[in-house]
């Protein structure tokens, strides 16, 4: 069961953008592109993302066809951005995510980037991403991916433990993993881990194996997650019956905890509550996009995007199913299922939201007055770091890390 869309009001049939998108200010961050691949070999239980196995769509959805789809609203994409004077800006960065886009053949992840680039252009030194799974690539299909302009690929580990993939209902062996990540920096590509800790039946022993192997294997990033458990899922139904065990918040943060002095260790700082990275260049600077507020077009079923001009911004996110996401696009329609107009306040508190997750922080005085007087006794709690409080910026000491959700509630009205 994938997650509800928000609401919002109904998108403009052809999906164009308020006239006022146009009147960008100067300091707009840039512009990323998103291409979310839909499909996996199998649906884990513990997941929510909008994804679907091919026993799942019926017709009108077919993997084959995707691609193809996925060009048409890159399309639109660049016909709607046009009409609003935003259409010249080359892309800084592509992710494309899932779901596992290495399901479909490595020629149709070429042909997505190739077509972003041919109606935008790349900025030199772009980062281009994608997922995989560790048992979703070989040799040839990572070079390939080299070869056509892919700089990164981030590989979903979860854990080096048989039995918490197993928990988790991941399908590759957890030997693939270094194997995988040799190939990958062998055809040059950087590499991330994605780990998650707080499986039912891992214990602490079993998450520092998972952080020492993925240590072992000479990423330059890693990200690590807590596991949350999402109602509807599979997972879900096992804990309600009784089935599975979820562990306690101090076991979450005993994991956290390890995970940050290991890396660390390892020469790799936490530059975001959730991700590692050996050097500022090694971060993920798609994902630094969002939380800087950047603008995107969000690609594919359920994608989300954005765009602002200064203190106003539009979000819009995309039908969810492939088939109805493909018959709008073949009806010369949008996909977008719905939005949000954000103003001034919107955008304030969307700012605090994302910046503050982040290493380099916000300025104290982009909070408002009253969230100002509430930094002096985050401080005293330890959850904000004083001396960078002192130079003008909020930044997260690890205890405030761990208790993220209440600084930001402290620092939002």
């Amino acid at each position: 069961m994938t997650p509800a869309l928000p609401d919002g009001e109904v998108p403009p049939p052809d999906g164009h953008l308020p006239g006022w998108v146009g009147q960008a200010t100067p300091e707009v961050p840039g512009f990323g592109v998103y291409l979310h691949v839909p499909f996996c070999a199998v649906r884990c239980g513990y997941c929510d993302f909008n994804t679907y196995t091919a026993s799942e769509l019926g017709g009108g959805a077919s993997q084959l066809a995707y691609a193809q789809t996925a060009l048409r609203e890159i399309d639109l994409a660049a016909r709607t951005l046009e009409a609003v004077g935003r259409g010249s800006r080359e892309v800084g960065t592509v992710f494309v995510g899932g779901g596992t886009p290495t399901v479909l053949p490595t020629e149709d992840l070429v042909r997505m980037l190739d077509h972003v680039r041919g109606t935008w252009g790349l900025e030199s030194g772009a980062e281009v991403t994608t997922e995989a799974n560790p048992d979703s690539v070989t040799p040839g299909s990572l070079a390939r991916l080299a070869e056509a302009g892919f700089t990164r690929v981030s590989f979903g580990m979860q854990s080096a433990v048989p039995h918490v993939l197993a928990t988790l209902e991941r399908t590759h062996d957890p030997a693939r993993v270094p194997e995988a990540v040799r190939w990958a920096q062998d055809a040059g590509l950087a590499v991330s881990l994605d780990l998650i800790y707080g499986t039912p039946g891992e214990s602490l022993d079993d998450w520092r194996r998972s952080v020492e192997t993925a240590v072992a294997c000479g990423v330059d990033h890693v990200s690590a997650y807590a596991l949350v458990v999402e109602p509807g899922t599979k997972m879900a139904v096992q804990v309600r019956r009784g089935e599975l065990d979820l562990p306690d918040g101090d076991d979450q943060a005993a994991k956290y905890e390890l995970v940050d002095d290991l890396l660390e260790a390892s020469g790799l700082a936490w530059y975001e509550v959730s991700n590692w990275a050996r050097t500022p260049a090694d971060a993920c600077q798609h994902n630094l996009a969002y939380w800087r507020g950047a603008d995107w077009w969000g690609i594919g079923p359920g994608a989300h995007s954005h765009v602002g001009a200064g203190e106003r911004a539009v979000r819009w996110w995309n039908v969810k199913h492939p088939r109805a996401y493909a018959s709008r696009l073949e009806g010369g329609l949008s996909p977008a299922a719905g939005r949000e107009l954000l103003g001034p306040a919107e955008v304030g508190l969307e700012r605090t939201l994302l910046g503050s997750r982040i290493r380099e922080g916000l300025a104290v005085a982009s909070l408002t007055a009253r969230a100002r007087t509430a930094v002096a006794g985050l401080v005293a709690d330890e959850l904000l770091d004083g001396r960078s409080a002192l130079q003008g910026r909020v930044v997260l000491t690890r205890r405030g890390r761990l208790l993220a959700d209440t600084v930001v509630r402290a620092l939002t009205d």
